[in-house]
């Protein structure tokens, strides 16, 4: 795919003229870094405020009395009783208990609900929606809104600067906020691990909005490089690498993400497709799981590496790895096999014919710093 076939994001212009290293990612012309550099772009978002361009993500609304029990039939998640002005996290599964994508849904109150999925699944997650619950609630694909993610604990220093209700906002809280004069939806959420806001904003003032946070002097512009690094190390998974449509959230470790009142012996047990094989894994358990991976040597250990046990069989893969710059140190993740997922068991990944020595660890490898009030 040539850059002139790739889609480009509002603020592509912008990522220009800041000096972006632009790469294809999920069909757009993305930002991957910038002059600062992925090392101190992370660092900088840990420290003080980075600005992500994320407007290539989905925005979907739901709208309608039946909408929360109709995307209910489709999540292992409540959505039913989700609080007006809270957002929650939520997957979408197959008949075989699979993950087709992750999202977060809002709910905006006057039977409204606020879908962000991801860039890579947004279309067929639309015909997904479309085809499943149409009948039920009218559907709005809104993929001409930008979102803007504010990360790090000065975050909400500067955001406040414009709407100073934000500051009382807590973690996953929601609500439509004014910025500049034009009407956003906030959350106080991020994929960083660090507290931090994201903003959907309307395209045509994408840029004045971006603009207007970028001239604060906490804020560095943040690609999709450091993006990556800061979710690696808060333990976030990637949809497509670390779970995808032949994982399950059991395998996945993402039991957590599964309402109590959806799972085996909830009020409302089940009724969202591939329950009965998740809830079979969750009392049998698993051959392979998602775990934390710490590498023993200074040597990056990548996606897709061999992970193997003592005798040298092979037992799992890597999901992501890469170069923790808060850590100072390589941090992965990866399948392996049940009997080697207690923490610290030792296992090795194949790097270039040689074995790294890893360490089975708890995630997050970061504190996450959430604000919860």
């Amino acid at each position: 795919m040539t850059s002139e076939t790739l889609a480009k994001t509002p603020l592509h212009a912008l990522h220009l003229e800041l000096g972006a290293r632009m790469v294809p990612f999920a069909g757009y012309d993305m930002p991957v870094q910038y002059p600062l550099g992925v090392m101190k772009e992370h660092l900088h978002t840990r420290e003080a405020a980075g600005l992500f361009d994320v407007s290539h993500m989905g925005q979907i609304i739901l709208r309608g009395p039946n909408a929360a029990k109709a995307l209910e039939s489709l999540v292992p998640v409540d959505i039913i009783d989700l609080p007006v002005g809270m957002q929650r996290y939520a997957m979408f599964t197959d008949e075989q208990g699979c993950i087709l994508d992750d999202l977060m849904v809002a709910n905006l109150g006057d039977d409204t609900l606020f879908l962000v999925v991801n860039a890579g699944c947004k279309h067929q997650d639309l015909m997904h929606l479309q085809l499943q619950i149409a009948s039920q609630c009218q559907i709005e694909p809104c993929f001409d809104r930008a979102l803007l993610a504010l990360q790090g604990p000065k975050a909400v220093d500067v955001l406040a600067r414009l709407a100073p209700e934000v500051a009382k906002m807590t973690f996953m809280q929601f609500a439509p906020v004014r910025l500049l004069g034009v009407d956003c939806f906030v959350s106080r959420s991020g994929y960083t691990g660090e507290d931090g806001y994201e903003i959907s904003v309307p395209a045509d003032h994408a840029e004045t909005l971006a603009r207007s946070l970028l001239a604060e002097p906490e804020v560095a512009a943040i690609g999709l490089g450091a993006r990556d690094s800061l979710r690696l190390e808060a333990g976030l998974c990637l949809y497509g690498h670390d779970m995808s449509t032949s994982t399950t959230p059991i395998e996945a470790s993402l039991l957590w993400a599964i309402s109590k009142t959806r799972r085996a012996d909830g009020a409302r047990a089940g009724g969202f497709p591939g329950a009965e094989r998740i809830f079979a894994q969750q009392q049998q358990g698993v051959a392979n799981k998602r775990v934390g991976l710490l590498p023993q040597e200074r040597v990056p250990v990548r996606e897709g590496a061999e992970i193997v046990d003592a005798d040298g069989n092979v037992i799992g893969s890597v999901s992501s790895g890469g170069f923790g710059p808060t850590l100072a140190a390589p941090v992965a993740m990866g399948y392996v096999q049940s009997s080697h997922i207690a923490v610290d068991s030792e296992v090795w990944a194949m790097v270039r014919g040689k074995r790294v020595p890893m360490k089975v660890a708890k995630t997050p490898f970061v504190p996450q710093r959430y604000y919860r009030g």
